[in-house]
């Protein structure tokens, strides 16, 4: 397999490359001006990297990477309007720059450019994952929203949400490579358990980034999900652990409508680190990773390559940003 950076540009090379039309510019704008922004770009490196590793084609697997990829960006532009978010990748959201018609109709957009881009690749078994994956995502928005007005959500809630919102795309894009490579659905299923949990440590590392992480980094503002009363791993943590004074905190924080963004987030930053909820979370973050690994070492490829998938998961997890 070439190196992460090698696939990378080849994807960038054919996200620049879409050809939107130009007309009408209030449509198309939006979606390449997000398209641009960048990002790590990990799924459809996933995408290529297992067709590479099973020695299929990489331009038969360039589609439906690029598919992938649009698919998540359109997911990303409705989340910033449902998360009322001003930043992404360091600029701002569609949503702020435009308005949320907009971006709205700009990520309908996007899902119907996505859906073509799979469609491409011939592979009614692509096609249905893709489907499959994609209803799951939607599923696990929804309980993300349903969260917000609870407060009795559990751990094993929460894991299931983000294995559906997020998860579920990473073992999509490994399982995609491998079907267009290799017609073995169990190879492809060890591809798709390995990007599961690759998903779930990687989505846990980002609850602990939006409150530890660097914004210059990070890419969004730093608390935004304890702005939106988020139900993370922290929080449903943190709540369940709280008592006396702290829970009384806890409280004031999560029902204060007066409370400015820098107090608020300082004050539940300092109770997560009160409670230990961090080094939960980096506990639950190990623990996936070392499923993914393991599934990783499973496969029938080469040792070589083996070890490649197992450096990025552990640099998923990590994320030291």
């Amino acid at each position: 397999m070439k190196p992460f950076h090698e696939y990378l540009e080849l994807v960038n090379e054919a996200i620049a490359a879409i050809p939107y039309p130009e007309a009408p510019r209030q449509l198309y704008e939006p979606i390449a001006y997000h398209m641009a922004l960048g990002g790590k770009r990990v799924r459809p490196v996933l995408a290529l990297m297992a067709c590479d590793a099973l020695g299929g084609e990489l331009p038969l697997a360039m589609d439906a990477a690029v598919g992938i990829e649009m698919f998540h960006n359109f997911t990303l532009l409705h989340d910033d309007v449902m998360d009322n978010a001003d930043v992404r990748r360091g600029k701002a959201t569609v949503h702020r720059r435009w308005n949320d018609n907009t971006a709205i109709l700009s990520g309908d957009t996007m899902l119907t450019i996505a859906t073509q881009y799979i469609a491409k690749t011939g592979s009614p078994a692509v096609m249905d994952l893709f489907n499959k994956t994609a209803i799951e995502i939607y599923e696990g928005q929804q309980w993300d929203m349903d969260y917000e007005d609870r407060i009795d959500v559990s751990v094993d809630e929460y894991i299931k949400m983000i294995r559906y919102k997020t998860s579920v795309l990473l073992g999509c894009a490994l399982k995609t490579g491998a079907l267009i490579a290799d017609d073995d659905e169990r190879e492809a299923d060890v591809f798709y358990e390995a990007g599961v949990n690759m998903g779930l440590a990687f989505q846990l590392r980002d609850d602990v980034l939006d409150v530890w992480g660097d914004p210059e980094t990070f890419g969004k503002e730093i608390g935004g999900d304890i702005m939106n009363n988020k139900k993370t791993y922290l929080l449903i943590n943190a709540m369940q652990l709280a008592q006396g004074d702290d829970a009384d905190e806890l409280r004031h924080w999560l029902n204060d409508p007066f409370a400015t963004r820098d107090n608020k987030v300082a004050g539940v930053t300092r109770l997560y680190e009160r409670l230990g909820v961090r080094e939960l979370a980096e506990e639950a973050i190990a623990r996936y990773n070392e499923l993914s690994v393991e599934a990783f070492s499973r496969l029938k490829i080469s040792d070589e390559d083996k070890q490649a998938f197992v450096a990025l998961s552990n640099r998923l997890a990590g994320r030291n940003y």
